[in-house]
Parts: C-alpha cells; sequence; structure tokens
C-alpha cells in the first residue's frame, strides 16, 4: 500500500511537514519516566518515523482507520501487537499501560474535547500528552482566568495538567489543507493526586458555572446550591470566567459544607 487515503468523516488531515513532526515529538519529557508512548491517530507515520527512533520508551499506536492500520503493519513489521486497531475513545487503558505512559498524536479535530476528556479520565497513569488540535481548542486549553477563551476545558486540564502552548502550524503542512491553523501544546502532571475538595461536585459546579457564563455565579449556581445557603462569599459576585481552579475549589468546599 503505496499511501492512505484521508477521510472526512474521520477527520484526517496527515501532517506532511517533518520539522513539525520532529519538534512534536521532541518535545515529550522521558524525565519524567514513562516508559511508554501512545500515538493516537498515526496516519501514516510522520510522527511514528521519530518516535521508533527513540530508545527512552516504547511507541505503541491506535488508529480506528483500518486502512492506516494495514499501511502501518506494513510499514513498521515490528510494532506487533503494539499497533492497535480500535477508537482511542474506547480504549481500556488497564489492558495495556500498567504505568506511567504519555501520549501524542496530530488529533482529529472533530474529536478533540473528547480526547482531552479522556485523557483526564486516566489522569493517574497518563503524566503527558503533547498534541496538535485546531488553534482555538489548543488557545482554549492553556486559556486563563479573565480570557473569552477561559472554560470549562481551561479549567479542568489546569486542575491537574500544568500546560503550555508551544508552536503554532500553517495550514499548508498537511495533506488535506484545514481551513484553519493549528497548535501544538503540551500538558504535564501536577503533583497533586487529587483536588482539595470533592471532585465531584467541583465538576459539576464548573460546568453549572459556565453553561450560563454571562451571569454571576449567584445566579449561575442556583441549580446547585439554593441561594439562601450561598454565603456573602465575594466569589459569587463574579462571572465564571473570573475564577481560577483555586478558587473553584474553595468554592466547592464551601458549598459542600453548605448543603
Amino acid at each position: 500500500m503505496s499511501t492512505v487515503r484521508a477521510k472526512k468523516h474521520l477527520g484526517q488531515h496527515f501532517l506532511n511537514d517533518k520539522n513539525a513532526a520532529q519538534k512534536i515529538v521532541e518535545a515529550l519529557e522521558p524525565t519524567l519516566g514513562f516508559k511508554q508512548v501512545l500515538e493516537v491517530g498515526p496516519g501514516m507515520g510522520v510522527l511514528t518515523d521519530f518516535l521508533i527512533e527513540k530508545s527512552d520508551y516504547e511507541t505503541w499506536m491506535i488508529d480506528v482507520d483500518e486502512e492506516s492500520v494495514e499501511y502501518l503493519a506494513d510499514k513498521y513489521p515490528e510494532l506487533g501487537d503494539r499497533l492497535i486497531h480500535g477508537d482511542f475513545l474506547a480504549l481500556d487503558f488497564s489492558a495495556h499501560f500498567k504505568d506511567k505512559m504519555a501520549v501524542i498524536g496530530n488529533f482529529p479535530y472533530n474529536i478533540s474535547s473528547q480526547i482531552l476528556f479522556k485523557i483526564l479520565e486516566e489522569r493517574q497513569r497518563v503524566v503527558q500528552m503533547v498534541g496538535m488540535f485546531q488553534k482555538e481548542v489548543a488557545e482554549r486549553c492553556v486559556a486563563k482566568p479573565g480570557s473569552k477563551e477561559y472554560g470549562i476545558l481551561s479549567v479542568f486540564l489546569q486542575a491537574y495538567y500544568n500546560l503550555e502552548y508551544l508552536f503554532t502550524v500553517k495550514a499548508g503542512a498537511f495533506t488535506p489543507p484545514p481551513k484553519v491553523l493549528s497548535g501544538v501544546i503540551r500538558m504535564t502532571r501536577n503533583d497533586r493526586v487529587s483536588l482539595d475538595c470533592d471532585e465531584k461536585l467541583f465538576w459539576r459546579i464548573v460546568k453549572a458555572a459556565f453553561n450560563q457564563r454571562r451571569k454571576t455565579l449567584r445566579n449561575a449556581l442556583s441549580s446547585v446550591v439554593p441561594k439562601d445557603k450561598m454565603s456573602d462569599n465575594a466569589l459569587y459576585e463574579l462571572r465564571a470566567e473570573r475564577l481560577s481552579v483555586h478558587d473553584f475549589e474553595a468554592l466547592t468546599q464551601e458549598i459542600k459544607t453548605a448543603l
């Protein structure tokens, strides 16, 4: 098989810029102690070429596209069962990864948020992620409180990871070229085992706050905590985008006590 056809329904845009591919792979930090790296959606293997040269870790791949998997199996016969034909979103990590690991990829833009939430689910295993997203999504991930890009994804990711925006990739670096710019980010797990509050309630509060982001929290959170149980805490008078992760934790602790 000489090439793989990019499929629109899978959101495939194959990276063809080897310099960008090398920069993405070099952004991984094996000093964090991971021994396995999972590449998501390898396509025709432009990142893989650089990954398999590394001796610090073992490269794994997962792709839902049967044509890609056949192409990659032929190109990298040494991978064997480390090449998984399947859906990353449905992957049972515990079946393949017993210890700390990293995730890397030029991710399909149509499921990028779902990919990030899957990584969050596996945060006790995934110590680092280096990935390419639509630039707008990448900027949302790293956004700070007070910016219009700051939202649910920013808070959840930054609660457990340190995030960096690394570089931008132009549309011409892909086949076929997307209609948008792309951004590469790195997420490195912070040292927190868990948050300083009830995590389920934290997630519920953050979602409720941003789902009505134009309202102050005193109004936006009335579905979570009755107004008569809210204190005179000044945080209630702010909109969601003004609160840091720490602020949301503090508010969650307070609400937990009030309920």
